[in-house]
């Protein structure tokens, strides 16, 4: 690892952060990992019937966090076709660059030469951000490159080198199919380090965001860290949102109690989702009285 006299103090705070001795890393039940899939399953197996044979529901943070915070702005979502843009690429791009970081063979890479490459790969692919990047206008080239790099140059100076012994991974999918695969929970895992011993938990996950601190966020990992818990049997032992603007980490360690939190909230958001695509139920007003979804002149 590098000399720690060479790292920052932001640097710093990421190890003290993140690193934890053995004997103080929780150990969980082995029929942990049994209990929350059959949970999940049963449930999902109840709404599923609802569900055409010939359709997936798929659920991701994104469409939870949705359906929980607005069930109107949901639907309206869910009828809107995806369109890649600067603000909806930057975050893929930036995680492909910080990946890149991570395995590239020269030390201290300057954060543009990875945008670059982060960009340039990304263009070669058959999906459609790819098609997108090809079609790009100079302009629009120039402001994905500069927003990118501002994130990449922000994880470069508050992070220290990821050490190929920490075993990190970068966007790496994971997904819990309920339902005989009728309903899939997944997402992408912005960086996930260490790993399990046994039943005793090791792993830490990461989700880098910018701007203001919202609860979601920390539903995000949450979620993260039940569809791990599902994946492996034994759950990660923390779980972090990581501001790059800031420089600030909001950690949580995972419990049982946390991980039957994050279920409930599937199964509720689930259960919302299925009612109002498949079982045709009006979308409830929420809460929040400055919703233009919700607003008074839709009521």
């Amino acid at each position: 690892m590098e000399n720690q006299t060479d790292l920052n103090p932001s640097q710093l705070n990421v190890l003290q952060q993140l690193g934890s001795r053995l004997e103080d890393r929780p150990q969980f039940d082995d029929d942990l990992q049994e209990f929350l899939k059959s949970n999940l399953d049963e449930k999902g197996r109840e709404l599923s019937s609802s569900i055409p044979p010939n359709e997936t529901l798929y659920i991701s943070k994104y469409h939870l966090n949705l359906v929980m915070r607005c069930e109107k702005q949901f639907l309206s979502d869910r009828k809107e076709q995806f369109e890649w843009s600067v603000p909806t690429a930057r975050g893929t791009i930036s995680h492909k660059a910080i990946e890149l970081s991570a395995f590239w063979n020269q030390p201290r890479v300057d954060p543009l030469t990875l945008v670059d490459e982060a960009i340039d790969r990304s263009k070669e692919g058959s999906d459609g951000l790819g098609k997108w990047l090809r079609n790009l206008s100079e302009g629009d080239v120039a402001q994905l490159r500069g927003d990118v790099n501002n994130r990449v140059a922000s994880f470069l100076e508050t992070w220290p080198p990821l050490e190929k012994q920490w075993r990190p991974m970068l966007e790496a999918p994971v997904r819990v199919d309920l339902a005989n695969g009728n309903i899939i929970l997944s997402g992408k895992v912005d960086l996930s380090l260490g790993r399990p011993l046994g039943s005793t938990a090791g792993k830490v996950i990461v989700d880098f965001k910018t701007g203001n601190f919202y609860p979601a966020h920390r539903e995000d990992v949450r979620f993260y860290a039940l569809l791990e818990t599902i994946r492996i049997g034994v759950p990660p032992r923390l779980v972090a949102t990581y501001y790059l603007d800031r420089a600030e980490f909001s950690p949580e360690v995972i419990s049982e109690q946390v991980l039957e939190a994050s279920l409930n909230r599937v199964v509720d958001g689930m259960t919302k989702m299925i009612e109002i695509l498949y079982q045709k139920r009006k979308p409830e007003l929420c809460s929040w009285e400055r919703c233009s979804w919700c607003s008074e002149e839709d009521i």
